[in-house]
């Protein structure tokens, strides 16, 4: 096949030869459709006071009527954030069964620096996020809110609560305060930095006042530096002298990687520790 009808072929094209050489003739594409990996809801928030949007992830083949599924609550969910990475991870692991499927529901953030962040006292926070120290309320929001409706509308069984960064201070922060909002904790190169440290340095305090109870914590951090890494070992330290009764936790440094390309392997890392399935499901 000469170049120009190889050319031709390669791209589409219907290949005619005549008798003044190769003539291209195009051929009509059939109309797309879209690709769609979830469905993007509204929900009117009194406790935030503004319309929050979420997006939802189900599993294949999924089928209320079987039995409940896991809901990940994954933070910066938005559309334009961490949603469409993360429901590619979990299909994935449809596709290949190397962990769990679960419902992921991506809450998309409308002004992060308030919503993951607990007051500070520190000036140079404030003048970086002035709008900070809203985490309270936006717990409550996913407490009262998002949750009683994810549950009626799916059915929702035990639940899974992932974020990094800021978000992922709001994983430790929500793990530490309040730990039997979720049964699962992934925090992802948390800035506990946040406030110089505060909630690291009470750690042992929280997790001393802890009920016992089945609950799993996974925490992973890339090469941040000291600032981001004191916190982090404060923490490692506080969960090895105070771990409460019940808990399960893994640390899982990845020195490899960055702010900037820590989250999906973690994710990835994350679910395969803590949702493989069991050895007669492989």
């Amino acid at each position: 096949m000469g170049f120009h009808k190889a050319l031709a072929v390669a791209l589409g094209l219907a290949v005619v030869a005549g008798a003044g050489g190769v003539q291209a003739q195009t051929t009509p594409v059939a109309q797309g459709r879209p690709v769609v990996i979830g469905q993007s809801y509204a929900l009117e928030s009194k406790i935030l006071g503004e319309t929050r949007r979420f997006n939802v992830r189900l599993p294949a083949g999924y089928d209320a009527a079987k039995g409940t599924y896991r809901v990940l609550y994954l933070l910066d969910g938005g559309e334009r954030e961490d949603f469409p990475h993360i429901a590619g991870l979990m299909q994935l692991c449809g596709l290949v069964g190397t962990c769990e499927e679960m419902i992921v529901v991506g809450i998309e953030g409308t002004d992060r620096r308030r919503d993951m962040t607990y007051p500070s006292k520190d000036p140079e926070d404030l003048k970086m996020a002035p709008t900070s120290g809203g985490s309270e309320r936006f717990r409550r929001f996913i407490a009262e809110e998002l949750q009683p409706l994810v549950t009626a509308r799916y059915g929702a069984g035990k639940s899974t609560l992932m974020g990094e960064s800021l978000a992922g201070l709001f994983v430790v922060e929500t793990f530490l305060r309040t730990p039997g909002l979720f049964d699962d904790y992934i925090a992802i190169s948390p800035s506990v930095w946040w406030d110089r440290n505060s909630l690291t340095d009470g750690a042992s305090a929280l997790l001393a006042a802890q009920p016992a109870g089945e609950r799993r914590l996974y925490l992973t951090i890339a090469d941040e530096g000291r600032e981001m890494q004191t916190g982090v070992d404060d923490l490692v330290a506080a969960l090895k002298a105070k771990t409460p009764a019940g808990l399960t936790w893994t640390y899982a440094p990845m020195s490899g990687e960055t702010h900037a390309t820590i989250y999906h392997p973690a994710a990835l890392a994350a679910f395969r520790k803590l949702y493989a399935p069991p050895p007669e499901a492989k």
